[in-house]
């Protein structure tokens, strides 16, 4: 609060230093004849400061006539137009004295007269002040010499200069002397020690003056001060001595400033009241302040410098009292008394105002000022004494107003109150006119006004007269007043409309008229739809480091076209033509990428149009994990628990919900943090229980909805005392891997548990239920062996923890089993229940748990095949075993192959492992159904027959009695063909089918029985060919032997393989070869034969040789060469190979007939054509026509 009052005062003082502005004036045109008024003028006191260039005098203003303006300086004419030395302005009072060096003549008071015909105007008294440069005079001050514990004052006797003055002791090398209890500086710069001691010694105590408004600071002369210690007189003393020494030292109080029982202090009113006590004695005294008739001291009073200074900043009337300091120790007491006084300079109660009046009215012009002590009041008229302008109908009343009994124009003038006290003088001008003037409307003819419908809208009508007018407004289209509820005429002539509506629209007329005439002006009015957002932004709450999007969608009058703007500002600040790149807008959307905390706030969308606007706000909140907790200390240190405490960082809008406590130790895991507890976040602080011997340190991390924040800075380090280890081993196990064994092991503690050096483990046992005593062991690792046990015998054990500082608490006892070995006994009376032909149940009378030797595990069954029963060999198959755990007599077991002979044998088992198994026991499984053929295809295939092969099944599970052969028409239509069934003999492989329908699809089954049943279906698919001259795989190879080509080979592309196998899919049935698609497939199919066709011709005729595969050189056989289907007579490189004088097909028949035409006619190398399933065309322009038919026997995949 005190920082701020001293800002104000600092303004108030600048824009004291710059001007002065008339505040009282008449609103008079300036085309209107008037009195002249002072606008602007230098303040009461202009400092010429020496780093200033120049020093205007300032002196503004205005008049009709325009004003002529003249100075005095000291109350003499002043003109300084006439010194060359001065600058001075057109048109203006100012002039510029500049800073040439030499400014003394200039320095004296100057006061500003401003005339016209009418009248004149004059400025208070501005005074220019030369400040002297302050200085210390040059001195020799001899060094002081005091005994320890006197008082000493050093006088630092600052020069005058401007105030504000600062005064600082420092040594040579400017380090400042400390200030306490003891040593202080006084108000008047001086530097008090209320007692010395040997330290204050020292030769360079220097008293630096600092002026800061003319940036001037001084040095005093160093002075020495040499403190003696009194021991030096104890030492030369006798007895007496040493009380003497102790009486100079030990003594009551009394004040060095100020001096006597009590002193005045005056005060102006707003100045800072500062009294100060500074008390000498030993020991040092201590100072109180109290204000009589007060129980205590107001709240404006500071008390400050150690006691020794009060301070009321700005005072008033309420600090006007007796103020009292009492210094005292326990030898005594001082008091002082201050009697305040706070005066105050002249100020205006009531100020002389400006008035127009019309001519014949009676004026009285008021001027009430107040002040301490009371002011003198003197009025002046156009700058000169009221008493040397007398007027017959003008007089003074007694309280010092001025009365003007029917005024006429020449009562017109600038008339002056001037207030003086002590403290200062004011001055009030006041424009004093009489006239009588026709009205004057000011505002322009024919504006136009936009309003917004709903809303208020003023049409102007400013109007200057004397006497007043009366205003009138209409509307164009009423020759009366407008009225109502909705339309207000102001004091200033304006015309208020609210809630403005359509029909308000059009012309309206302001009338003004007084005794001197009438005037008039015309206005319109346009009402428009209101401006709103109708997609207003929203809140948004988001993370740190993202991007963000407002979306603002408002509505405006269509009549505005594009003269409307979206603006956005944040917390009140425009971000359009913000230079920050990170905000993006465009169309009504603000984007803010990479979003910080300086970036939260209220983001306001203004909607504006020329008329209206409307505002939309959001807040944006942002959110991140916390900042690390600070001031992490640790508390209230009782051995193995301390107090942690720290204070919440900053949560970023995210509430904390626990923090995590985590402690780092030097020994064990140095380096390594790990978390000890965590507490809610409404907690600072917890309290931690500790290990023994660690040397700790701790931090603490804050967490949010967010997440984890960074932790905090670690503790210092804390190191607790060794102790007892405060638990024992956990998870004792025992584990019997021997019979005469027992093999214990343990969980150890972790080394922080240790609690201290020297951890051992006291392992203790002896055999449950017996009265033996324990068996004793000590050891450092964490398991111990016990030898020569009985096989599974039940044991107690316990194991406790112990280091150099004691035992830890008293164990747990624990029982376990010792050493198993494995069972000696087999199941007996093991049956086999045969539940079908791939399961059977095997039951077992169970082993004597005496024979088990330890902890049932359960039962193994093992089993393994000897033959099928179609073989009378019997070999061992692989061996399968199931386990079944616990008390268990009985298991089924599955997955057994039908007609088959099995052997099975029942074991027990424990942790140990398998016992003896049981006697094998033999069953066969009955007969099951066959799988699938191992192989069935369809071969021979032409128009109306087909022949099926196949091969009997590999898992015949039963002795096959037949095949059941089916099949039936399946071409792509929504009804099949009947189904047809052949039963046919277990000794066939092969069956011939014939009558079936050229053309057409069929699909075939067949099926593998034995006396239980059928077994699964293989089926297959197979579509007959419209004559007899393919199989169901077609191989060509044709060679011309008079080509003068080398060999080449030809295979149909996958366009044309898919063509052609999509033939064999069509039925006769249904007359497809009249249907569209099916004329379409085949002229596509002929127009690609012949596009094949001209490339072999051209490539024949272009000669040479062409090299494609060296792999076909390296097998030149065809039946080793691959088959490409991708690519037409694809040529070979080997020139030197003589042509074959065979054709092969991929089932090696070839033979000649008279069949159709091939594609080899239009190749002349050699070529492969494969396809799966038949190949129907004719093709004339051969020059040798050939019949071949390929037949095949063997199906073949392609």
């Amino acid at each position: 609060m005190r920082l701020l009052r001293k800002i104000l005062l600092l303004l108030a003082a600048c824009l004291n230093m710059s001007s002065r502005y008339q505040t009282n004036a008449l609103e008079i045109p300036l085309d209107v004849e008037q009195l002249p008024t002072i606008t602007e003028y230098s303040p009461a006191s202009l400092i010429a400061f020496p780093f200033e260039e120049s020093f205007p005098v300032k002196c503004e203003a205005t008049g009709n006539p325009e004003p002529e303006f003249r100075w005095t300086k000291n109350g003499q004419d002043f003109d300084p137009y006439q010194d060359t030395r001065l600058i001075t302005l057109d048109d203006s009072g100012t002039f510029i004295i500049p800073n040439t060096g030499n400014l003394t003549e200039f320095q004296g008071n100057y006061r500003c007269f401003a005339t016209n015909k009418l009248g004149t105007a004059m400025s208070e008294e501005i005074e220019f002040i030369i400040p002297n440069v302050p200085k210390f005079p040059k001195e020799i001050i001899d060094p002081i010499e005091v005994m320890e514990g006197q008082s000493v004052i050093l006088e630092c006797n600052p020069p005058k200069g401007i105030p504000p003055l600062q005064i600082y002791w420092m040594t040579i090398s400017l380090q400042h002397i400390e200030q306490d209890e003891r040593v202080s500086v006084g108000l008047n710069g001086n530097l008090y020690f209320s007692n010395t001691i040997e330290t204050d010694s020292r030769r360079d105590y220097c008293c630096f003056a600092a002026f800061p408004r003319i940036r001037t600071i001084v040095q005093k002369t160093a002075m020495s001060m040499v403190v003696k210690s009194n021991k030096l007189m104890k030492d030369s003393s006798s007895g007496s001595g040493r009380g003497y020494a102790n009486s100079l030292l030990e003594r009551k109080p009394s004040l060095l400033a100020p001096t006597g029982m009590e002193s005045h202090t005056r005060l102006v009113k707003g100045e800072d009241l500062q009294l100060e006590c500074i008390a000498e004695g030993f020991p040092t005294p201590k100072v109180e302040w109290v204000k009589i008739g007060f129980n205590k001291l107001p709240e404006r009073v500071v008390v400050e410098s150690h006691g020794k200074l009060l301070t009321v900043e700005m005072v008033n009337e309420e600090d006007e009292g007796k103020y009292m300091c009492r210094a005292k120790n326990p030898h005594g007491e001082v008091v002082h008394h201050f009697h305040v006084t706070v005066e105050e300079p002249p100020e205006f109660e009531i100020e002389p105002q400006s008035q127009l009046v019309t001519i014949g009215a009676d004026v009285v012009i008021k001027c009430v000022v107040k002040g301490n002590p009371q002011p003198t009041v003197g009025w002046r008229v156009n700058g000169q004494p009221l008493n040397e302008v007398p007027t017959s109908n003008r007089k003074i009343l007694k309280d010092g107003t001025i009365s003007i009994h029917n005024a006429n124009p020449e009562n017109s003038a600038v008339y002056q109150c001037e207030a003086t006290n002590k403290h200062g003088t004011i001055l009030a001008n006041a424009n004093i006119m009489i006239m009588n003037i026709q009205p004057l409307i000011l505002t322009e003819n024919n504006l136009q006004y936009m309003a917004v419908e709903g809303k208020s809208v003023v049409m102007h009508c400013k109007v200057f007269s004397s006497p007043a007018s009366s205003i009138t407004w209409s509307k164009a289209d009423s020759a009366n007043a407008v009225e109502g509820e909705r339309f207000t005429v102001l004091q200033n002539g304006s015309l208020e409309i609210h809630n403005v509506m359509k029909e308000d629209m059009g012309e309206y007329s302001c009338f003004a008229q007084n005794t001197e005439g009438k005037v008039a002006i015309a206005a319109t009015l346009e009402v428009k739809d209101p401006t709103r957002i109708v997609d207003p932004p929203r809140d948004l709450r988001v993370l740190a480091g993202t991007t963000i999007q407002f979306s603002c969608q408002p509505e405006f009058d269509p009549s505005f076209g594009d003269d409307f703007e979206v603006l956005w500002e944040k917390d009140g600040i425009a971000l359009n033509g913000s230079e920050d790149g990170r905000y993006i807008l465009e169309d009504g959307v603000l984007e803010i990428i990479n979003v910080s905390f300086g970036d939260q706030g209220f983001y306001a969308c203004v909607a504006r149009t020329p008329v209206d606007q409307d505002v939309a706000v959001a807040q944006l909140s942002v959110v991140d994990v916390p900042d690390p907790p600070e001031d992490v200390i640790l508390s209230e240190h009782n051995g193995r628990s301390v107090k942690l405490q720290w204070t919440p960082g900053d949560d970023h809008n995210s509430s904390i919900t626990e923090f995590v406590l985590e402690f780092e130790e030097s020994q064990h895991e140095p380096g390594s943090w790990r978390e000890m507890m965590r507490v809610p976040g409404n907690h600072h602080s917890a309290l931690l229980k500790l290990y023994g011997h660690v040397d700790y340190c701790f931090r603490v991390s804050a967490i949010n909805e967010v997440g984890k924040g960074r932790p905090s800075q670690s503790t210092e380090r804390y190191k607790t005392p060794a102790s007892a280890p405060d638990k024992n081993p956990e998870n004792i196990k025992i584990e019997a891997h021997l019979p005469h064994e027992m093999d214990i092991n343990w969980e150890p503690l972790s080394p922080i548990e240790h609690n201290g050096p020297g951890l051992e483990y006291k392992v203790s046992y002896r055999r449950h239920g017996s009265d033996e005593d324990w068996t004793e062991r000590m050891v450092k690792r964490h398991s111990f062996l016990v030898k020569n046990t009985p096989t599974f015998v039940l044991y107690e054990i316990k194991i406790q923890a112990k280091n150099h500082a004691g035992w830890g608490p008293d164990p747990k006892i624990i029982t376990a089993y010792s050493g198993e070995d494995f069972p000696s006994a087999a199941p007996d009376d093991v049956a086999v229940e045969v539940l079908n032909n791939t399961m059977v149940k095997v039951r077992w009378e169970h082993v004597h748990k005496e024979k088990i030797h330890g902890h049932l595990g359960g039962y193994r069954v093992s089993w393994w095949r000897l033959r099928s029963l179609l073989d009378s060999k019997k070999t061992h198959g692989d061996k399968h075993t199931l386990t079944f755990s616990g008390e268990r007599n009985h298991a089924v077991v599955t997955g057994l192959k039908p007609f088959s002979e099995y052997s099975l044998i029942v074991m027990a088992f424990n942790s140990r492992g398998n016992g003896p198994g049981s006697h094998s026991v033999n069953f066969k499984t009955p007969e099951g159904v066959p799988g699938q053929a191992a192989a069935f295809s369809a071969t021979n295939i032409q128009k109306h027959k087909v022949t099926l092969t196949w091969s009997p099944p590999v898992d015949a599970n039963g002795v096959l009695i037949g095949y059941i052969l089916q099949y039936q028409l399946i071409n792509n239509t929504e009804e099949l063909g009947p189904l047809m069934t052949l039963n046919i003999s277990a000794d066939s492989n092969k069956q011939h089918l014939e009558d079936l329908e050229a053309l057409s699809k069929y699909k075939f089954y067949l099926r593998c029985c034995t006396r239980v049943g059928c077994g699964p279906a293989v089926s297959e698919e197979r579509t007959t060919i419209p004559e007899a001259t393919s199989t169901d795989v077609a191989s060509f190879n044709i060679r011309k032997s008079s080509s003068r080509f080398p060999p080449r080979k030809t295979t149909v592309s996958p366009v044309a393989n898919a063509t052609l196998s999509s033939i064999g899919l069509a039925s006769i049935h249904g007359s497809i070869s009249n249907q569209g698609w099916f004329i379409g497939l085949m002229c596509a199919i002929a127009l690609l034969t012949l596009i094949v066709l001209i490339a072999c011709f051209v490539n024949r005729n272009k000669g040479g040789k062409y090299s494609v595969k060296e792999k076909e050189d390296l097998h030149p056989d065809l039946e080793s060469q691959g088959i490409n289907d991708d690519t037409f007579c694809e040529y070979s490189d080997n020139d030197e190979k003589p042509l074959k004088s065979s054709q092969h097909s991929l089932n090696g028949d070839l033979k000649g007939g008279d069949s159709g035409d091939s594609m080899v006619d239009y190749c002349d190398e050699d070529a492969h054509f494969n396809e799966d399933g038949s190949f129907i065309g004719e093709y004339s322009g051969r020059k040798d026509r050939a019949s071949m038919e390929i037949k095949g026997n063997n199906q073949s995949t392609a």
